[in-house]
């Protein structure tokens, strides 16, 4: 059986976190802790990303330091990448936590929402509740790929890799690797997919201290219950998936027409820093173009492929969207996610009976 090859890079992807990229031009104070990493990128508020092959953390989460509490933005893919993460906060301040926003429902922005005590607002747009609700989120995608059917073919190719090496370096790093996949293999079993306790439908503006916290809802786009989290004296807004700058967000609930609209909603904002679910802090508007121009290249092609017949697992394969390669250099060759060209036909699909 041929080897497949583990990199730094694909054990961060499978295990959901996050690549530490640098954003040219932007050097922030960082507080390291355990699990995660704590970038100031205001006063009072941290840009927190997990180390890679520390704990399955999902999401870049934001802690905003208030007067007397902590709100917090996300929590990341288990209980216990949600602990270790309560844990590295209290480097950064021993205040209590009164407050969570989950930017929408996947499971690497909410698994960690059952970790926090009754008192506890865990925020969200009403969908989200929805959704954790009643849409059996531990047996649809995007978790049912990323952790149920992925993490199992890692470990097994880890544990062969392991097998086959010689170098004690080499060893001692594929076994550490080893060691956080069948981790986060246990930590999988201790999710209860929780949902918020206060929900909102298209405005919340939480005042704490000196802080101003807006929750905005533009309309559909990634999900159909996304929240920008904007800070406006900072100039500050969280994205969630809505807008991971350079990386291209996963698509299998998306809603592609009122994602560009939404989009440009984002752009009208006062801002000079946008945080993203994953990826990199960025300051570019032009980033936010760019992806819509993706999005609605993606959308033709696809559209021009299924008048032709064109299954959804085939058109997958033949999308050609290289040249937005310059934006997005994950791009590496034709193709598209399979599960958001499956939702773009199920989308086109539903557009079509209205």
């Amino acid at each position: 059986m041929k080897l497949i090859e583990i990199t730094a890079v694909t054990i961060a992807i499978l295990l959901g976190t996050s690549v530490p990229l640098r954003a040219a031009g932007d050097e922030f104070p960082v507080t390291e802790g355990q699990a995660y990493k704590f970038e100031k990128v205001a006063e009072g508020v941290y840009y927190a990303t997990a180390k890679t092959g520390s704990i399955g953390s999902g999401s870049n989460n934001v802690v905003i330091v208030n007067d007397r509490d902590i709100v917090l933005v996300d929590d990341g893919t288990t209980p216990a990448a949600a602990r270790a993460f309560l844990e590295d906060i209290k480097l950064i301040s021993n205040k209590p936590v009164s407050a969570v926003v989950n930017t929408h429902f996947h499971y690497d922005h909410t698994d960690g929402n059952s970790v926090f005590p009754p008192d506890v607002q865990i925020i969200a747009h009403e969908y989200v509740r929805t959704a954790i609700l009643t849409f059996n989120v531990l047996d649809r995608e995007p978790f049912k790929t990323s952790q149920s059917t992925r993490l199992p073919v890692q470990i097994a190719a880890l544990r062969e890799q392991l097998a086959a090496a010689k170098d004690t370096a080499r060893k001692t790093e594929l076994s550490n690797q080893l060691a956080s996949a069948q981790a986060l293999s246990e930590q999988l079993k201790e999710i209860r997919p929780t949902p918020p306790n206060v929900t909102y439908a298209s405005k919340m503006v939480l005042y704490k201290g000196g802080h101003e916290i807006q929750l905005l809802h533009p309309g559909r786009g990634h999900t159909g219950g996304d929240t920008f989290v904007y800070l406006p004296r900072e100039r500050i807004v969280c994205t969630g998936d809505m807008d991971e700058g350079t990386r291209i967000a996963y698509m299998g609930d998306a809603f592609f027409d009122e994602w560009i609209t939404s989009l440009d909603a984002l752009k009208k904002l006062d801002f000079t820093l946008v945080l993203p679910g994953h990826g990199r802090p960025f300051r570019d508007k032009g980033q936010i173009t760019a992806f819509q121009s993706y999005l609605k290249d993606l959308t033709a092609q696809v559209a021009n492929l299924r008048k032709q017949g064109v299954t959804p697992d085939e058109a997958a394969k033949r999308v050609d969207l290289t040249s937005h390669k310059k934006d997005f250099p994950d791009i590496q060759g034709a193709g598209a996610d399979l599960r958001g060209v499956r939702r773009l036909y199920q989308w086109m699909d539903e557009t079509q009976k209205k």
